[in-house]
C-alpha cells in the first residue's frame, strides 16, 4: 500500500506491460498466467505470480488479480463504473450522525491491552514469510486458525470457519451471532511478502498488526459474552499480496448469497504512526460509512488524519467492488507510513505496541459496538 511510489514503479513495469497484449481480445500465452489490473482505466496484462510479487507488489505498485472475477457489475465497478443496484443499495443504509453507545463501549475498552498482541506478533512474524501460495503461508494459516479458536472458545455461540480458495491458503470468518442476520464486519489480511514469493517476508506492521488488532478485539468481546443485535464477522483474508484475492472470493460469495452487510471496516497495517493519529482512508470506499468512521474515531480516540491509497490497496476495495459499504483505516497518512512494509525489514521492532495497536484496538471495540445499533 504505498501510493507515492506508484509512477516511479509504474515506469519500472512498462516492457512487462508492452510486452502483452491488451486484455480485450488476447490470448494468454499460458495457463500459468493471471490477469491484473493498476487502475480502472487499465485494460489489464498478464503476469506471472513471481511478476505479481516482484515486478508490481515489490515496488508498491497497487494491483487488483481480476482473472477469476466473472461478475458484469463487479467489473463494472473495478473499471470505474459502478451498477445501479449496487449504488441503490449503498444509499439505503443511513448512518448515525450522533455517537450514543460510549458508556458500553468504554467498559469494554476497558478490558484491551496488548499481552496478548505482542505475543501473537511474535508468532506470525516468526514465519519465514506468509506469502499465500508457500508452505509456510499454509502453517502460519493454521496456525492462526488454532489460535481464533482458541480465543473464541470463552463464548461458544461463537463460530469459527476456513473459507477455501483455488490456493493453499485459507481466509477465516469468526462469527458471533446476532439476534438479526444483518452484518457488521471488521478485516484484516494475514498474507506477507518480502519482495519476492522465495524472500523473508516478517509482514509485522503489514499487516500483522491489523490481525493482532482483530484479535485482541475478538478477546474483549468474547471473555465479556457481548451479545449483539447485528451479527458481527471477523474476517482474516489470505492472498492480498497477490491482488486480494481472499477477499475478492469472501465478497463475491456474499454478494451471490445476497446478505446484507450494513458496514466493513478494513484495517491494513495499524502498528507504524508518527502522526499518532488513526488514518482513515477516503477512495474505493463508502462516502456515508467513511464520515460514521470518522466520527467514531473523534468521539474515541481524537482527531483522524485521511489520505488516499489508489486503485487496489487493500480489502476494502474487494467489498466496496461487490456492492457493499466498505471503509478503511490505517495507521498513517501514505506519505508517512512505514517506510519497511514489502521488505524483509517489516520486523516485530517496528511496530509501536503501547500506543499505535492499542489505538486501534480501541477503535476497533468502538465501532463494532457503536455499529451494532445500525
Amino acid at each position: 500500500m504505498r501510493l507515492t511510489q506508484y509512477l516511479a514503479g509504474l515506469a519500472g513495469t512498462l516492457s512487462v506491460a508492452t510486452a502483452i497484449p491488451a486484455a480485450d481480445g488476447q490470448v494468454k500465452s499460458s495457463p500459468d498466467l493471471r490477469l491484473i489490473k493498476t487502475s480502472a482505466a487499465d485494460a489489464g496484462v498478464w503476469v506471472t505470480e513471481e511478476d505479481k510479487i516482484s515486478k508490481y507488489r515489490a515496488k508498491n505498485i497497487n494491483f487488483i488479480d481480476v482473472t477469476d472475477i466473472k461478475d458484469p457489475d463487479t467489473l463494472r465497478r473495478l473499471s470505474g463504473n459502478g451498477a445501479a443496484a449496487d449504488d441503490a443499495r449503498l444509499a439505503a443504509v443511513v448512518y448515525p450522525t450522533t455517537i450514543t453507545h460510549q458508556t458500553q463501549a468504554n467498559a469494554l475498552i476497558a478490558n484491551a491491552n496488548t499481552t496478548g498482541p505482542k505475543s501473537w506478533l511474535r508468532t506470525l512474524s516468526d514465519f519465514y514469510n506468509r506469502y499465500y501460495r508457500s508452505t509456510y503461508g499454509t502453517q502460519s494459516s493454521t496456525w492462526l486458525f488454532n489460535q481464533i479458536k482458541s480465543i473464541a472458545s470463552a463464548n461458544p455461540a461463537i463460530t469459527v470457519s476456513q473459507f477455501t480458495h483455488s490456493y493453499a491458503q485459507p481466509s477465516l470468518i469468526a462469527r458471533i451471532p446476532g439476534t438479526s442476520p444483518n452484518l457488521v464486519v471488521v478485516g484484516a489480511h494475514f498474507d506477507s511478502t518480502g519482495g519476492s514469493s522465495t524472500a523473508r517476508g516478517p509482514g509485522a506492521d503489514d499487516n500483522g498488526s491489523g490481525i493482532v488488532v482483530l484479535l485482541e478485539a475478538l478477546r474483549v468481546l468474547a471473555s465479556n459474552r457481548f451479545a449483539p443485535k447485528n451479527t458481527m464477522e471477523f474476517h482474516f483474508y489470505s492472498g492480498e499480496e497477490g491482488g486480494l484475492l481472499g477477499s475478492a472470493d469472501v465478497w463475491r460469495s456474499y454478494r451471490s448469497a445476497a446478505k446484507n452487510v450494513l458496514a466493513f471496516v478494513n484495517t491494513d497495517m495499524a502498528g507504524y504512526s508518527p502522526s499518532g493519529k488513526i488514518s482513515v482512508y477516503n477512495d474505493y470506499a463508502d462516502t456515508g460509512l467513511t464520515a460514521y468512521v470518522r466520527r467514531i474515531v473523534a468521539a474515541y480516540i481524537g482527531s483522524s488524519t485521511q489520505d488516499t491509497c489508489g486503485y487496489g490497496c487493500s480489502d476494502h476495495a474487494s467489498a466496496y467492488s461487490n456492492g457493499f459499504p466498505a471503509a478503511y483505516v490505517c495507521d498513517e497518512p501514505d506519505a508517512t507510513s512505514s517506510p519497511y512494509i514489502h521488505s524483509p525489514s517489516d520486523t516485530y521492532d517496528t511496530v509501536q505496541f503501547d500506543t499505535t495497536v492499542i489505538r486501534h484496538i480501541r477503535f476497533t471495540i468502538a465501532f463494532l459496538v457503536e455499529a451494532n445499533y445500525l
